[in-house]
């Protein structure tokens, strides 16, 4: 089952049991859906679509956070969390912290990095190894971290 199909069940789901706030989200998820199909360029649907689509969903969702929080807007901080946790929930597993410092070890090891001059070498290699399975920020951080000890 593709994600349109999941996200249309679970929207009659969401329907059916009167889960207002999972439907908004859900509904959001869609409509991104519908607007790629719809953008003209020709582009087909696939995976790698759909999990571009959830990140900037999720990603959106993660920015809205910081400001309602920066802004004390409780209410619709709520809102946002929780739409945040319903994309999330359509998206694989992100790797661990150190899961994520493993790998980068070996990525460094391999390319010679020698500290921070190297984070560009690191990075470049990091980021194709990491694709859609952890946060870049996250993976920026703790390269930082390992390359700055060295």
């Amino acid at each position: 089952m593709n994600l349109e199909q999941r996200i249309n069940e679970d929207m009659k789901a969401a329907m059916k049991s009167g889960e207002k706030e999972k439907l908004v989200a859900i509904r959001s998820i869609r409509a991104a859906i519908l607007d790629f199909q719809k953008s003209g360029t020709g582009a087909e649907l696939n995976e790698e679509a759909e999990m571009q689509i959830l990140k900037s969903a999720a990603k959106k969702r993660r920015d809205s956070i910081e400001m309602y929080a920066q802004g004390g807007r409780d209410d619709l901080l709520a809102q946002e969390q929780l739409e945040l946790e319903v994309i999330e929930g359509y998206l694989p597993a992100m790797m661990n912290e150190g899961q994520i410092r493993e790998i980068l070890m070996k990525i460094i090891q391999d390319t010679n990095a020698e500290g921070m001059k190297d984070m560009g070498k690191v990075m470049g290699v990091a980021m194709k190894e990491f694709k859609g399975k952890a946060d870049g920020g996250e993976v920026n951080r703790i390269a930082k971290e390992i390359l700055g000890s060295e």
